[in-house]
């Protein structure tokens, strides 16, 4: 997708398994449907146990992980490449309905702006396989522009490869 391209009707992408939408100038919509129920697909994302397992690129490690998974409480991982840089992604939860809802702040040190709200849900499919929605809110086109030229489309699709793969070692 293009930087400073300006959404009137929604424009999708499939990245691998994840659908990218960008749903409005301000907003980035991603899903992707993993097969494995969605308590698990939850407790996933609960804890730096698991979190450390698939947060980031295959090339990337977490050297630092600290969650405090509760309304109000913050997080913070540090990934780390294959040459030594960091990348460091933080945040505070705002609302978590186990195991259909987590509402948070996203944020990475380096781009423009606060760290933005995130919603992620998780919707029972029935078959004990499990469809994962982000929506992330940008303050402008700009900052949203920002995101997808840091090339995350592709590093949110590896992460998600790195889940669903994490996913059938919990299972």
């Amino acid at each position: 997708m293009n930087a400073s391209q300006t959404t009137t009707a929604p424009v999708s992408r499939q990245i691998g398994a994840v659908t990218l939408t960008l749903a409005s100038d301000t907003e980035i919509v991603m899903s992707r449907t993993f097969d494995a129920p969605r308590e698990l697909v939850f407790r996933a994302h609960s804890s730096c146990e698991h979190m450390r397992q698939w947060f980031g690129r295959r090339q990337d490690t977490m050297p630092s992980c600290s969650m405090d998974f509760r309304p109000g409480g913050t997080w913070r991982f540090v990934n780390r490449d294959g040459e030594g840089n960091e990348i460091v992604f933080f945040g505070e939860y705002r609302f978590i309905r186990e195991p259909e809802r987590i509402d948070w702040t996203f944020g990475f040190e380096g781009m423009p702006g606060e760290p933005g709200p995130e919603t992620l849900t998780l919707e029972d499919l029935g078959d004990g396989r499990t469809k994962l929605t982000t929506h992330s809110y940008f303050s402008s086109i700009e900052e949203r522009d920002a995101v997808i030229a840091s090339g995350m489309e592709h590093g949110a699709a590896e992460t998600w490869d790195r889940l669903s793969e994490h996913l059938a070692t919990m299972a």
